[in-house]
């Protein structure tokens, strides 16, 4: 391996030496030609708002066994489909077909799924613009819409 360049006018050769070897580095190469954008169903938001298509159950990774309960859902920005996690006891009870709800992201390494929920990245936080976590306390009703 060649040392770096010294002396007077070595910033420029210093510079070029530095961009070869940042485009070698994966998050660098990714951030700069867009690609979680580009492949991110949200297409980089934090969170969206999604039609319920259907309630699915999921059967948790080993060692655990148990069904997940999670929703199918389209997104109204773009029309893709997602599969949502519904967090809380009894949650899913408060969910029905055709209910708008707003998904942000779990927060799994590398923007991948996490925990025991194979493919899911995604989990609901508001139900017909209400929040699921008050309504699971049942500090508020689940509204008409």
């Amino acid at each position: 391996m060649a040392s770096k360049s010294k002396g007077l006018n070595a910033g420029k050769k210093l510079q070029a030496r530095r961009n070869v070897s940042r485009w070698k580095k994966q998050a660098y190469k990714s951030r700069k030609l867009g690609l979680k954008p580009k492949s991110d169903p949200l297409k980089g938001a934090s969170q969206a708002k999604a039609i319920v298509l259907e309630k699915i159950q999921l059967e948790a990774k080993q060692p655990n066994s148990a069904m997940r309960k999670c929703v199918r859902c389209q997104l109204i920005k773009n029309g893709k489909k997602v599969t949502a996690f519904v967090p809380g006891y009894n949650a899913i009870k408060l969910i029905d077909e055709h209910d708008e709800i707003v998904i942000e992201c779990i927060g799994g390494k590398m923007g991948r799924a996490k925990g025991d929920i194979p493919c899911v990245r995604w989990q609901i936080i508001k139900v017909n613009d209400q929040s699921l976590k008050a309504l699971v306390k049942g500090k508020i009703e689940k509204g008409r819409r």
